[in-house]
């Protein structure tokens, strides 16, 4: 059984969608990146492949690559899952807060999971926080989301 930790962040931006957990969030603003900017599913990636040692997702979906320019970030995960489980390794579980002063995640947290779930083949939880104020989140400058990830080995790779 091995552990994994994810964090990323991303700034708020004009004219994009908010995608979190592969859900879109009515929202004024999305987030800025190379790929549809889920922050969530991108700090989920992170923790799965560093519980199975395989790096980052820098390393397996750079934003030089114009290949992955507004890509899915599902679909990443899901790729990510794959190439773990062809190391050999299964996601039981994924504990994963998000934190954004707005707008509220409460609403959408259970298709978040479910959407999460699915594309990793595992558990998922999500939860949120606020910045209470402080700091680029409690700014509303952007968000940032944290994962865990529990990974059981299923053959020797």
């Amino acid at each position: 059984m091995r552990t994994g930790l994810g964090i990323d962040t991303h700034r708020f931006a004009e004219g994009r969608k908010l995608i979190l957990g592969g859900v879109e969030i009515p929202h004024s603003r999305g987030l800025q990146g190379h790929s549809d900017a889920d922050v969530l599913a991108h700090a989920i990636t992170d923790a799965i492949l560093g519980a199975a040692s395989l790096g980052d997702i820098g390393t397996h979906f750079p934003d030089s690559d114009p290949a992955y320019k507004d890509a899915d970030s599902i679909a990443l995960l899901r790729e990510a899952v794959r190439r773990v489980a062809e190391a050999g390794w299964r996601v039981e579980h994924v504990d994963a807060t998000v934190m954004l002063e707005r707008p509220k995640l409460a609403p959408h947290r259970e298709a978040i999971m479910g959407r999460l779930s699915e594309a990793v083949g595992g558990s998922v939880h999500v939860k949120a926080t606020t910045g209470e104020g402080m700091g680029f989140v409690g700014r509303e400058e952007g968000v940032a989301a944290l994962a865990v990830a529990t990974l059981t080995l299923t053959s020797p790779a």
